[in-house]
């Protein structure tokens, strides 16, 4: 499996990238980074243009994207601009593509938490039309969706792998993906055999310690092994994120990696 990491959330800068990390990942032995799409939206031409230099410079590809679509784009409730959203993806996806991004997370809770008294059915047929609407603009691109369940604490509307799976399910389309977040699993207390159900809808993880959403270490007491085992069990041989948060980037980052290396057998 490639090991990656997604930089945003032990970003030091104004930002809120996390490139200045780019050379800790390089030399930690990192296979990819994984950055945030809607903090790349903010920047100017030239700004996106020398991240993509110092991207490649790095010798770390960017394989994925996490921060989709950022709350001021609303794809739930009454205030859905269906007409800025489509323009907000037509450049998020163009910048995504030229990152040499693979896999884009569709978390996104600013944007698809329902707003207090909006039917949920109706919410939910909403997300499925932003992803119907997504696909149509990645059916030339090598480019993977994969919607991203996350809990209660973030949002109100698809909070585990099974509603995450029955979405994927019902908008039916190669490239909507599903992905599993053993952070998240373990605050829903989700069983895992929903990564067998899952089968080939799995196309995405991230991981952190679920005690603090903090980086892995080898002596913390999380069995990192056994689910990695189960994702092998299923036939997931793709990527793995660590996405966590650290006071010590340049410590933890490496400890993490031989931690997920290590329960990678």
């Amino acid at each position: 499996m490639r090991i990656g990491c997604c930089v945003n959330m032990v970003a030091t800068q104004p930002d809120g990238i996390g490139l200045e990390h780019l050379g800790t990942l390089a030399s930690s032995g990192y296979d990819y980074v994984e950055l945030p799409l809607a903090q790349m939206m903010a920047l100017t031409a030239p700004q996106f243009d020398q991240l993509i230099e110092m991207v490649e410079s790095s010798g770390v590809p960017c394989e994925a994207c996490n921060n989709f679509i950022p709350a001021n784009q609303p794809i739930t409730g009454d205030k859905v601009d269906l007409s800025s959203l489509t323009d907000y993806l037509d450049k998020a996806l163009e910048r995504a593509f030229r990152v040499g991004a693979k896999s884009i997370v569709f978390g996104s809770s600013g944007a698809k938490n329902v707003p207090q008294g909006f039917p949920m059915e109706k919410a939910w047929q909403q997300i499925i039309e932003t992803l119907l609407l997504v696909d149509d603009k990645i059916s030339d691109r090598d480019i993977t969706i994969v919607i991203e369940p996350l809990c209660h604490l973030e949002s109100n509307i698809i909070l585990n792998g099974h509603e995450g799976l029955q979405l994927a399910q019902e908008v039916d389309r190669k490239r909507i993906r599903l992905l599993l977040d053993y952070y998240h699993l373990a605050v829903e207390q989700e069983d895992q055999i929903i990564i067998e159900k899952a089968g080939d809808y799995l196309h995405h993880i991230h991981i952190a310690n679920p005690n603090g959403r903090i980086y892995p270490r080898s002596d913390d007491g999380v069995d990192y092994r056994t689910f990695i085992k189960n994702l092998k069990k299923a036939g997931y041989h793709k990527r793995i994120s660590i996405e966590a948060y650290t006071d010590n980037f340049s410590a933890s980052a490496a400890e993490a990696l031989q931690t997920i290396r290590h329960a990678c057998g």
